[in-house]
């Protein structure tokens, strides 16, 4: 019996060295334990505030310390200066602290106005070969060059620069076909109808500055008109936000708003009384040019937007979704217009309690408190974004109106003085705002695509149209503000149509787009403002004044 117990034991010592050897001679050594070492503190021009830096020269020091001296070779490989194109910068370093410190400056000044990052890879390795535990990530935004980027003038001079560039956009860039404003600088063949009306009082300031001649305003309001009468999708007399302007076919500005705008039609006919007012001769084609703008606006049946005679406007109204969009027109917003119109209408009027119980909800439209130290007679806190001064006040004076809920002077230079002192003490202190740099309103956004910008909705976005279309009320202000835009920001703002819609300092975002319904105010209420031209237009209108005084508005121009 021992025999077999030996025999085994032999056997089963063979099959463990045999199996031994089948991975060589040698057991594998276990893997090596990778030593490392970490980040201490870092200083940009000798100080610490995280890691995103504002403000910052052309030539920048920024020192780095670890807690062990550093392989130099590999700090040439680890360390990194990229703009935020990507491109790569040549950097200077110099050590000290035994070399666990190091500082590198770029090679050559910094582009104002950047963002560049400057990166520590994990692959940096230390004089004992030990690796860095984690990347660092610095985000440099270098200051503001304050020299004056284009010759200077006379206020006067920028004035008439800044709405003869603007003015561009409804002129050189208007749709072939219809004459209509485009939406946008990259809308192809969508044109806007409320854009469009502020574009034609954009044709009136020109005539009457002599941009272009009478002729060839009139010529244009022709095509416009024509094309607006003769093949422009309506519905119950009122357009859509969005048009074909080729064909005239409605193009929907959302899922269900395919049929008719009333606000955006109120904006268009607001442009259109403006000009029957201007084009006043007696020779044949202004005749059938205010001929051809009473027959569209007498055609837009205001009251019908009542929905079953309600005391409220609405909003939309399609041939396939009927009411279903259920936006009641209520303020304090930029549709003032749409109902002093709808009162004004001689065919399709509304009553006062439409005003009362739908616009100023029985009211519920006021505010009077006080903000920044100024009285907000309507709407919310704070004002909310500009354009709510601006949409309807390109023809609505202002200027001594009055009626039982507020002085609408005071209303909307109070509103401009909340928004310029919301930017001026600039709460969230958002790089770039101040008593230069300011105007929240609706416009393009770096990150939100398009956003109602607003004190109570700030993202650090400034729109250029807002303290520009604020010049009647806040003219000190929005002087301060253009110059800064065109002298300062002017290599990075001012292009082929006046001033891009919005940029953000904070972000270093500049936008590359231009909005109709933005660049029109800029042109309306600086004349307004220069001359009051629009304002008196508008105002002249026979309807204006009777649909004005049956809301029981006050005003020297009734």
């Amino acid at each position: 019996m021992w025999k077999y117990r030996i025999l085994y034991c032999s056997i089963l010592l063979l099959a463990v060295a045999a199996s031994c050897k089948k991975g060589g001679e040698n057991p594998a050594p276990p893997p090596p334990v990778t030593k490392s070492f970490s980040f201490n503190s870092l200083k940009v021009n000798g100080s610490f505030s995280g890691y995103t830096y504002y403000n910052i020269n052309a030539k920048p020091q920024l020192q780095f310390s670890f807690n062990d001296a550093l392989d130099h070779a590999s700090v040439n490989n680890s360390f990194s200066i990229k703009d935020i194109s990507g491109n790569t910068l040549v950097y200077e370093v110099s050590y000290g602290n035994g070399d666990s410190t190091v500082t590198i400056v770029p090679g050559s000044p910094l582009n104002p106005i950047t963002q560049y990052t400057v990166a520590v890879s994990a692959n940096l390795v230390s004089k004992q070969s030990s690796r860095l535990q984690s990347g660092i990530s610095v985000r440099l935004i270098t200051a503001i060059d304050s020299t004056a980027k284009f010759p200077l003038l006379s206020d006067s001079a920028l004035l008439d620069l800044v709405q003869k560039q603007t003015f561009r956009y409804f002129w050189d860039f208007a749709h072939p076909v219809s004459g209509l404003a485009r939406e946008r600088n990259s809308s192809g063949n969508l044109v806007t109808t409320g854009g469009s009306g502020f574009g034609i009082m954009a044709i009136v300031v020109a005539v009457n500055r002599q941009f272009i001649t009478r002729a060839e305003g009139l010529a244009r309001m022709q095509k416009i008109v024509d094309f607006l009468k003769n093949k422009a999708d309506r519905f119950h007399g009122a357009f859509p936000h969005w048009l074909n302007g080729t064909t005239g076919e409605v193009i929907p500005f959302g899922a269900r708003d395919d049929g008719a705008d009333l606000v955006e039609t109120s904006f268009l006919m607001e442009g259109l009384l403006t000009a029957r007012q201007y084009f006043n001769g007696i020779d044949a084609n202004e005749t059938a040019l205010k001929e051809d703008i009473n027959a569209l606006w007498n055609a837009v049946e205001w009251s019908w937007f009542r929905k079953n005679n309600e005391n409220v406007l609405y909003w939309h109204w399609s041939p396939n979704y009927n009411w279903d969009m259920n936006f009641a027109i209520r303020g304090w917003n930029e549709a003032l217009v749409t109902y002093v119109l709808a009162a004004s209408s001689a065919t399709y009027s509304v009553p006062k309690p439409v005003y009362d119980n739908g616009w100023a909800s029985n009211g519920a439209i006021m505010n009077n408190n006080s903000f920044f130290g100024y009285n907000l007679p309507l709407g919310p806190n704070n004002g909310g974004p500009l354009f709510f001064a601006h949409y309807s006040f390109l023809g609505i004076d202002p200027l001594g109106l009055t009626d039982s809920y507020a002085n609408y002077w005071d209303q909307n230079r109070n509103h401009s003085l909340i928004n310029y002192s919301y930017c001026k003490s600039n709460p969230k202190n958002y790089y770039g705002y101040s008593s230069l740099c300011w105007g929240l309103t609706a416009s393009d956004d770096n990150i939100n695509g398009y956003l109602a910008h607003a004190p109570d909705n700030d993202d650090g976005v400034i729109a250029p149209t807002a303290a520009l279309s604020s010049f009647p009320y806040t003219p000190t202000e929005s002087m301060d503000a253009l110059r800064f835009f065109y002298y300062t920001l002017g290599d990075k703002i001012w292009k082929d149509y006046g001033f891009v819609d919005a940029f953000s300092l904070k972000d270093v975002w500049f936008s590359d787009s231009y909005l109709a319904i933005d660049e029109g105010p800029i042109i309306g209420m600086i004349e307004n403002y220069r001359s009051g031209l629009l304002w008196n237009l508008f105002t002249s209108c026979p309807e204006i004044k009777t649909g004005m005084n049956n809301l029981g508005f006050q005003s020297p121009h009734l």
